[in-house]
């Protein structure tokens, strides 16, 4: 059989993202009822630049193939992120397609936060603040703009100019004010969501810094030794997770020092209806992700079916 090879480019051309939203939002809720295989995340560290990872396998109900996710982190370089996802077909193992892993993993997070603001945030927030000036950040504004009518942004970067940079580029792409702040403080002072995608190793976010009833989706904290929001803020906060076991393995709550206590839900539960999520106007909600599997899965099966009838994308024969 032919496998089809998919570079950033058809990945880009197969990929849509309202579709997504709405594939993922069933995702949630499939995983949630009906886990059969745990996921799994192994890192490794190749020297003080790079970072090797492998998620595996992305699996869930009604979808006839799984996931491998092989890629590696180089924060120094652009883009950080490079490598690719194989999607093997569930019954045989066959390889259906081989395609690049960064605007793929790029859009599924930005999904995912955007669906977690949708099911978390108050239904007017308008007023958003963006701590990081990176790639996940503007990935992150395109996709709540799904999900919610925008009026108001606020950037943060230590890197004065990546924020204006920043600023520029998505006030011209998106046409909204989007403005650059001085410090973390400023930036969240007056917003109802809140998105961190920095690579901190200690937390920014504290008691009193944000206003009641604030969303914040936490996505920097994916690996141990990350820390975005502080201890005593999550304690005073509902706090929410993608995966309970790698939350407290290597993500948001690991880096601060709690405990599954600490976890209200995972997404899912709340999606699935056998967990609450906001109960609350003044409430401060909180969804750390570490990104799993299934969501590559969804992604890749999505992308597939439109490139699997397209002449243009490259096929080879590995058996021959």
């Amino acid at each position: 059989m032919s496998t089809l090879l998919l570079t950033r480019t058809d990945v880009v051309r197969h990929m849509e993202a309202l579709t997504l939203l709405s594939e993922l939002r069933e995702a949630f809720r499939a995983d949630a009822e009906a886990r059969s295989v745990e996921p799994q995340r192994a890192r490794a560290p190749l020297h003080a630049e790079g970072t090797a990872m492998v998620l595996f396998p992305g699996t869930l109900p009604g979808i006839p193939a799984y996931s491998v996710k092989v890629h590696a982190r180089f924060p120094g370089r652009s883009p950080a992120i490079q490598g690719v996802v194989q999607l093997h077909d569930l019954e045989t193992g066959a390889l259906l397609a081989v395609m690049d892993s960064g605007h793929l993993t790029a859009l599924r997070t930005g999904v995912v936060g955007a669906l977690a603001a949708d099911v978390l945030a108050r239904p007017d927030a308008s007023r958003v603040a963006l701590i990081g000036a990176g790639p996940q950040a503007s990935m992150q504004l395109k996709s709540l703009r799904l999900v919610r009518s925008l009026n108001h942004v606020r950037i943060y970067d230590p890197d004065l100019t990546r924020s204006i940079e920043f600023a520029t580029r998505m006030y011209h792409a998106l046409n909204l004010p989007v403005r650059p702040a001085e410090s973390v403080e400023e930036a969240v002072a007056d917003a109802d969501i809140v998105i961190t995608a920095t690579s901190a190793s200690e937390p920014f976010l504290f008691p009193g810094m944000l206003r009641g009833g604030t969303h914040v989706t936490a996505l920097g904290a994916d690996e141990p030794g990350r820390a975005e929001v502080s201890a005593g803020l999550v304690r005073q906060s509902t706090f929410f997770c993608d995966h309970r076991a790698l939350t407290l393995a290597m993500g948001a709550l690991a880096g601060v020092g709690l405990g599954e206590e600490a976890i209200h839900a995972e997404l899912g539960e709340v999606l699935a209806g056998t967990k609450s999520g906001r109960t609350d106007a003044g409430q401060v909600t909180i969804f750390g992700a570490v990104g799993l599997p299934f969501q590559d899965l969804v992604a890749a099966w999505h992308i597939y079916q439109g490139a699997r009838t397209d002449d243009e994308v490259q096929r080879v024969d590995f058996l021959a």
